[in-house]
């Protein structure tokens, strides 16, 4: 099955647009199938799981984070993820560059836009991310290329559309604006439900999960780490 879906949603594409997957509860014979199957991005939103299945597959594919970055866990995140798509403040970005300077490691990154301006969500508001990508281009060991949004999860795909386009603004403006060593490449936007209404709005990187794997299942990441271990 999820051979099938992976290789149906590839073939679907436009040649511009990068295929993510969520990884997030899903065991390392699935994400083994979904590499074999053509998945080259695994993105994980939590940097302990992530790290337990990395044991597994090591370098064969590129690790994006795409859930909220915890300061206590960025020495580790900077080990194992080759982009954050979440950086929403200018001190977990410093952080971050600190532990790339350590480790002689340039990190890519992507705000996270709040496009639904919601109260118990991360991210930066829109009218914020060209200050603080301005900052964040000081940075010696971080490579900002693009924004991330989630959007306020929505059961219509059509309603997530103005957040889309919200954040493709912001992004157009950020080229226009051509800050000194910030590559504006990548705009991450769209799941499951909503990555084609991302696309028709300027997504190039779309995160799936569900529609990839299946419903998502519950995970023990005591006894994964234990059969990795074993």
């Amino acid at each position: 099955m999820i051979t099938d879906n992976v290789q149906a949603i590839l073939s679907s594409l436009p040649k511009h647009v990068q295929l993510e997957a969520a990884a997030k509860t899903r065991s390392l014979d699935e994400i083994r199938e979904a590499i074999d199957a053509g998945i080259t991005i695994l993105g994980y939103n939590y940097v302990q799981e992530a790290e337990i299945i990395f044991r597994g597959i090591g370098k064969k594919v590129s690790w994006h984070l795409i859930g909220h970055l915890q300061r206590n866990k960025a020495k580790k995140a900077v080990e194992i993820f080759d982009m954050i798509e979440t950086i929403d403040s200018l001190r977990l970005a410093e952080v971050v560059n600190r532990f790339c300077q350590e480790s002689g490691k340039r990190m890519r990154i992507l705000i996270e836009v709040n496009s639904g301006r919601e109260a118990n969500k991360t991210g930066v508001l829109p009218e914020e991310i060209d200050e603080l990508a301005e900052r964040i281009s000081q940075l010696s060991n971080i490579c900002l290329q693009g924004l991330m949004t989630m959007g306020p999860f929505l059961g219509d795909p059509e309603k997530a559309r103005p957040y889309f386009k919200a954040t493709k603004q912001a992004f157009d403006r950020l080229v226009k604006s051509a800050i000194p060593n910030v590559e504006m490449r990548v705009l991450s936007m769209g799941m499951s439900n909503s990555y084609r209404v991302a696309i028709e709005e300027g997504a190039n990187l779309i995160r799936l999960g569900t529609i990839l794997f299946g419903e998502r299942k519950t995970i023990d990441s005591k006894k994964q780490d234990q059969s990795m271990s074993s």
